[in-house]
C-alpha cells in the first residue's frame, strides 16, 4: 500500500475530512507531509476530538522506534477501539509487552499511543493491506458514532 492508496481509501468513506499539513497553512513544520483523518461531515476540524487515523512519514521526537527515517518508510496509525486492539495485540491497552516497532507490514500496538488503544502498521503491504482497510473502516465507524452521540446532546 502507498500513502496515496490509503488516502484514496479513507477519502471514499463518508464524512471524512483529510488534512495534509504543508508550508503556509499555519501548521508546525514537523507535521508537513503527514496526513490526519477526522470524521467531520461539516468539513470543520472537530475541536474536541483526535483524528481516527493518521499517516506519519517521519520520526517524531520520542517516537523513533519505527525507524521512519528509512527511505520511503511511513506508518499508518489507527484508533479502532479496545476490542480490535486486544484482537490484534493479545492484550489490553496499557499492558506492556515487547514490540518490534520497526517491523514492516505487521499490526502492532502504537509505540507511543498503544496505551490509549491505538494500533499501527509500518509500511503496510500484502500481508496487512486487507487488515489496514478493515481497521480504517472500524476506526471511521467509531469516530462517526462518537460524532453522532455528541451531536445528539
Amino acid at each position: 500500500m502507498t500513502v496515496d492508496e490509503i488516502i484514496g481509501f479513507v477519502d471514499g468513506l463518508d464524512g471524512v475530512l483529510t488534512l495534509r499539513p504543508g508550508p503556509g497553512d499555519g501548521t508546525p513544520e514537523i507535521a508537513w507531509s503527514d496526513v490526519f483523518f477526522y470524521y467531520a461531515p461539516d468539513g470543520v476540524v472537530p475541536a474536541t476530538t483526535q483524528p481516527f487515523a493518521t499517516v506519519v512519514t517521519k520520526d517524531y521526537p520520542g517516537d523513533e522506534t519505527s525507524r521512519l527515517d528509512r527511505p520511503g518508510a511511513f506508518r499508518v496509525n489507527l484508533a479502532p477501539g479496545r476490542q480490535e486492539f486486544i484482537r490484534w495485540t493479545g492484550h489490553a491497552p496499557g499492558e506492556t509487552t515487547a514490540v518490534e516497532a520497526a517491523s514492516d507490514d505487521t499490526v502492532i500496538a502504537h509505540p507511543v499511543y498503544g496505551s490509549a488503544g491505538w494500533l499501527a502498521v509500518v509500511n503496510p503491504g500484502g500481508g496487512t493491506e486487507a487488515t489496514v482497510r478493515e481497521l480504517l473502516r472500524t476506526a471511521h465507524d467509531l469516530a462517526r458514532a462518537r460524532y453522532e452521540r455528541r451531536a445528539a446532546l
